[in-house]
């Protein structure tokens, strides 16, 4: 039997929430503009919201699991608020520069690899090949690739894009809902 639902895979920092350095605290976490409003049009195009995020602060000791569950926590009360509810978040503690043995390491979650959206695909029982990324790195779209996703898009919300990477995703968007509303049209 094959998966039936598709996701849209969305990173977190400078897509969902301000890029900061290495955001872990409730004090750091600013949602951006037009956040919740991209992720209902991801939702009522029947998406399921999957947040996929690399978070080497981890592996580096900044912070611990513990803490960003915390910080997920009140990510999704603040969407919640908003009327949108993620169906899933996939984070990477791992680096292979990290300090904490457990998780210095290269590994196939961390972006560029697929490995958090394969997870996804396997728990949630989904098409990838009829799913989306939404991302702010070349290593976001990357992974969204090597995944065989349907389309990617890279926004302008995080950080700056080189000239070299415009090419890659199939849509450059200024934000979250601009490129939500690209990828729906592409994916009917």
């Amino acid at each position: 039997m094959s998966a039936q639902r598709k996701a849209a895979f969305v990173d977190r920092d400078g897509v969902i929430n301000e890029e900061r350095h290495y955001v872990h605290r409730i004090d750091d976490f600013v949602l951006l503009p037009n956040v919740a409003e991209g992720l209902a049009a991801l939702r009522d195009a029947g998406f399921l919201l999957v947040v996929v995020t690399n978070q080497a602060g981890i592996a580096r000791g900044y912070y611990d699991e513990a803490t960003l569950d915390v910080l997920h926590r009140h990510m999704r009360e603040l969407l919640r608020a908003s009327g949108v509810e993620l169906d899933a978040i996939y984070h990477c503690p791992h680096h292979p520069q990290g300090t904490v043995p457990a998780f210095a390491m290269a590994c196939r979650c961390r972006k560029p690899e697929p490995g958090m959206l394969l997870q996804a695909a396997e728990d949630l029982d989904l098409d990838l090949s009829a799913s989306i990324l939404i991302g702010d790195k070349p290593s976001d779209i990357e992974a969204g690739l090597r995944a065989g996703l349907r389309a990617t898009a890279l926004v302008e919300t995080g950080h700056d894009i080189p000239e070299r990477e415009r090419s890659t995703p199939q849509i450059i968007a200024p934000d979250l809902l601009a490129a939500a509303r690209a990828l729906t049209h592409i994916s009917k």
